[in-house]
């Protein structure tokens, strides 16, 4: 680990930032070892973005949420990280309920694609669902103090690989024209969408003024 380092800080020679040293390591140690998961982006750059991200992301914490990030596992940083490299559109506008939005359109073009029989619309609007906007702030701050720890964000790993991970089968299947393999990915999108609600999510639009 100590030998990753000293190659990390030949990438990021500048990082001042003390607070963000641990998750810059981990981080890139792990993007160091799985740029193939990235496209389309050399490694250097990417590291270059992802300290960016991160110093931006922990500079728009509250002191309690960056105090409950630091004394998260190594284990959970690293699969936070390993989630966020797979994602090249950060917003610093966009709330996650605005994201979510997105995802939701995302989703309506997949199923509308299916059912037109456009193989170009369902294999782009899954993509677009696998690589959707990354809220500003990162995705932690919506989530809740009372989930940020271990045991809880070790499910959004799961709930990844079934949503975005079918997603891009999806995309693959319409590209290749089987549109029937496209509509049976539907079941465990839908099912990995609602299960992560069902965890992270209160019902929307519940008025707490209501007996």
């Amino acid at each position: 680990m100590i030998h990753q380092n000293k190659k990390i800080m030949k990438f990021m020679p500048n990082l001042k930032t003390k607070k963000v040293m641990p998750l810059i390591s981990i981080a890139a140690a792990l993007l160091l070892g799985s740029f193939a998961l990235v496209s389309n982006v050399n490694a250097e750059a990417s590291l270059d973005k992802l300290k960016a991200t991160l110093e931006g992301q922990i500079d728009l914490m509250k002191p309690e949420l960056e105090t409950k990030v630091k004394g998260l596992s190594t284990d959970t940083k690293m699969s936070m990280m390993a989630i966020l490299a797979m994602h090249n559109r950060y917003s610093d506008k966009a709330t996650l309920r605005q994201v979510m939005l997105e995802v939701l359109q995302d989703y309506q073009g997949i199923v509308m694609g299916i059912m037109t029989d456009s193989s170009e619309m369902a294999a782009d609007s899954a993509r677009r669902l696998a690589n959707h906007r990354i809220p500003v702030g990162g995705l932690l701050p919506y989530l809740g103090l009372e989930n940020i720890n271990d045991e809880r964000l070790s499910l959004l790993e799961s709930f990844n690989d079934t949503v975005e991970g079918n997603s891009i089968k999806l995309a693959k299947a319409a590209d290749a024209g089987d549109m029937a393999k496209a509509a049976n990915l539907l079941a465990p999108i839908t099912s990995g969408c609602v299960a992560c609600h069902d965890v992270f999510r209160s019902k929307p639009g519940v008025s707490e003024l209501l007996k």
